[in-house]
């Protein structure tokens, strides 16, 4: 961690340490070059036969000679990282116990990092439509509208829109698009925050007023803003972020699926008068570029991303907000396990900045601080406008005539009936990817697997395929069972939203259907554009995954139809109950956000469980006191602490014998009050042909669990294949 009495400028020839995101662990010693090099300065060094890209941390260590120490080969033409930003990344990864180098990967993910001012050909749309027209054509010119306006590459227009290199050349042979010299890289459009937003409710209105006081106080602080569903929960976070930028500081919203950046940008626009920096997956290479820089630059004052934007180089931010701060897609599960909105309140904290967590139905983690005035809480507790929350009725499946081959109850199907014919909207909620999540054979009883995991790969019968969720690993649906041989005896069991899809067509034949699930897009903008034409009154009946419960806003949506509320409720999973309740809360929220008002349907074999009768009352305040005294009695988060430790390897034998050695060896976790539990196969024993081992470390609130753990690791090496990860505040248990 870079230390106080540090130097803030290397001259030339003096050692300095350099951190590079190489997986050497430590910071390694140079001299600075000609010139010298600012404390945080981006630089290239040499490393063996290689050049790569460091960042000047510190003082140097002192433990190598200094006439053989290299000499750094120069300093990047990029903004010197913060200490707040190098404080912030040291932070985590302390907290998550990863090394110092992969963290530094996650804050400079951005392509050609270091080349300066640079000038390119981009492509910008020309004052005319080429004589012909084809759709590959107009694919191509919408493109521009999806990003704002601005200069795209060929390459990038090509990939955005799916076309040919040989499309794009025409357009711009045919005047329809213009080429321009431009710099790489340009300060985003400015934001009006004097811009007038639109009318607030009363509620709203107090509840925007206290964001923006803790603004002007300045600071840190962080609020929970609990809204129902349609409450306008974002008009009040887009007031705070007005204040924010007033001040001159910069903004930070974080959004959990890129498929909602779509209508959340619009408003954004119509809100500031200018589309702000994106930072996810799916945009281009060169607007990450541009994003980075600008973000250190200060050329962006709000960035709206995906959770890894949290390591963006931010020169003075000062607010960050985590809208459905509840939602499972903010843990990283691969690489650096951690939790955006944790990692969040830690960055507000050590830039001086507030930070507001929005959600109709938040954490319990969340829930908790702000009973305990850890956090301060905002409420809206009524819809905007004129419209009541949904009606919620539960449709016992124990009393209806339901064939085993049929998953739509008849009396959800005389509701959808008459929303279709009425010009409504129904939506129809299943929480389960592909066309049926097993595939049998009815001969010998053998359930297909993927070679490579132990899970059984899912139909997907528009690719034609069975895939594994867990690898990603797909291969042709079989016409003899792999087992008997036996031909034509393969059959699917149980529904996903593929099957659901038939049953759909199947009993409404004339109706429009639309599927939203994840795996049906192959772009992020071809999921927008899907989720844009439901919108507009494009399908009658749309089933859908749980993308679908992540604040989209279907105006003529009146009726939603929950298949499989159980879906989930059994098992061991500590947040199983949580989960169910949020999830179907939340998408249940999508009908009746309009004119007309809705009401949400049921489906559940359980009708008296404790969960599903929290869901139909809504009362939710008892939930989550009911969940947290459960959570008390058995010392578990957020009244506790955990930490997964999967251990890894080709063979079963060696990852078994090292969690046992582990196991035997568990005094420093003994030490501070933790227990460990394990080895035991995890839940997914194998994946990508690597068999998994886990245990499970369980501690009092208090204890220092990361310097236990560390300690506790520390003695044992690994050896060969072997590989160990630790999850600190584990969300998933596979």
């Amino acid at each position: 961690m870079p230390m106080t009495d540090t130097p803030e400028f290397f001259d030339a020839g003096t050692p300095c340490g350099v951190l590079t995101a190489e997986p050497l662990g430590r910071v390694l010693d140079y001299l600075a070059p000609e010139g010298g090099a600012w404390l945080g300065a981006f630089v290239e060094v040499p490393l063996g036969p290689r050049r790569v890209v460091g960042v000047v941390w510190g003082a140097a260590e002192g433990t190598f000679p200094r006439e053989k120490l290299r000499r750094v080969g120069r300093v990047l033409d990029a903004a010197p990282m913060r200490a707040e930003l190098r404080d912030f990344l040291a932070r985590v990864a302390e907290y998550t116990l990863t090394p110092l180098p992969a963290m530094l990967r996650l804050a400079t993910r951005v392509p050609d990092l270091g080349q300066g001012v640079a000038m390119r050909k981009l492509l910008y749309p020309g004052d005319h439509l080429p004589a012909r027209m084809t759709e590959a054509r107009d694919k191509a010119l919408a493109v521009f509208g999806d990003f704002g306006g601005a200069g795209l590459t060929p390459g990038e227009v090509a990939q955005a829109a799916g076309v040919s290199l040989g499309v794009v050349r025409g357009l711009v042979q045919a005047g329809a698009l213009i080429e321009r010299q431009a710099p790489r890289d340009q300060p985003y459009p400015r934001l009006d925050p004097a811009r007038p937003g639109p009318d607030l409710t009363d509620d709203q209105a107090a509840a925007a007023q206290a964001l923006c006081d803790g603004l002007r106080r300045g600071g840190y602080g962080t609020t929970l803003l609990r809204g129902v569903t349609g409450s306008g929960k974002t008009e009040v976070y887009l007031e705070a972020v007005a204040a924010c930028l007033a001040q001159g500081r910069q903004a930070l919203v974080l959004l959990p699926e890129i498929a909602l950046s779509a209508e959340f940008l619009t408003r954004v626009e119509a809100r500031f008068g200018a589309r702000p920096a994106e930072w996810h997956s799916g945009v281009t290479l060169s607007e990450r570029r541009r994003c980075w820089h600008m973000v250190a630059q200060g050329g962006a004052q709000l960035v709206v991303g995906a959770r890894s934007a949290l390591f963006l180089p931010f020169r003075d931010l000062g607010l960050i907000v985590v809208d459905e701060e509840h939602d499972s897609s903010y843990k990283q599960e691969e690489g650096v396990l951690y939790h955006a909105r944790d990692m969040a309140v830690l960055r507000a904290a050590m830039a001086g900045a507030q930070i507001v967590l929005a959600s109709a139905t938040p954490s319990l983690e969340t829930w908790v601080n702000a009973e305990n005035g850890k956090y301060a809480r905002l409420d809206l507790a009524a819809r905007f406008g004129v419209n009541p929350l949904p009606e919620m009725r539960a449709i016992d499946l124990r009393a209806e005539e339901l064939p085993s081959n049929r998953w739509i109850s008849p009396t959800l199907q005389r509701a959808v009936s008459a929303r279709v014919a009425a010009g409504e909207q129904a939506l129809l909620f299943l929480n389960r990817r592909g066309y049926a999540p097993l595939t049998v054979c009815r001969a010998c009883g053998h359930q297909i697997g993927c070679d490579d995991c132990d899970a059984r790969m899912v139909e997907h019968r528009f690719l034609k395929r069975l895939v594994c969720h867990q690898c990603g690993a797909s291969k042709p649906i079989p016409l003899t069972c792999p087992a008997c041989g036996v031909e034509d005896r393969l059959a699917p069991v149980g529904p996903g939203v593929e099957r659901l899809e038939e049953e759909a067509r199947a009993l409404w034949p004339d109706a429009r259907v639309a599927v939203l699930s994840s795996d049906l897009f192959g772009s992020a903008r071809a999921l927008k554009e899907q989720i844009g034409a439901i919108a507009g009154g494009e399908a009658d009946i749309i089933i859908g995954t749980q993308i679908v419960a992540k604040g989209h806003n279907f105006p003529a949506l009146t009726l939603v139809g929950v298949i499989d509320a159980d879906l989930g409720l059994s098992g061991s999973d500590l947040r199983a109950a949580e989960r169910v309740f949020q999830l179907v809360r939340q998408v249940s929220g999508r009908a009746g956000r309009a004119e007309k008002p809705g009401v949400a349907l049921i489906q559940t074999s359980q009708p008296e469980h404790p969960v599903i009768r929290a869901i139909l009352s809504g009362a939710e305040e008892a939930f989550w006191q009911s969940e947290a005294a459960q959570r008390i009695a058995l010392g578990m988060p957020p009244f506790g602490r955990l930490a997964g430790i999967v251990i890894s390897a080709p063979a079963l034998e060696p990852a078994f014998a090292l969690g046992q050695d582990l196991v035997r060896a568990d005094q420093p976790l003994r030490a501070v009050g933790a227990q460990v539990y394990g080895p035991a196969p995890a839940p997914i024993a194998r994946i990508r042909g690597r068999h998994r081992v886990r245990l499970l470390v369980k501690a009092p609130k208090a204890a220092p669990l990361q310097a236990a753990i560390a300690q506790w690791l520390r003695p044992h090496k690994l050896k060969g294949e072997l590989r160990l990860s630790v999850d600190i505040d584990p969300q998933s248990f596979y």
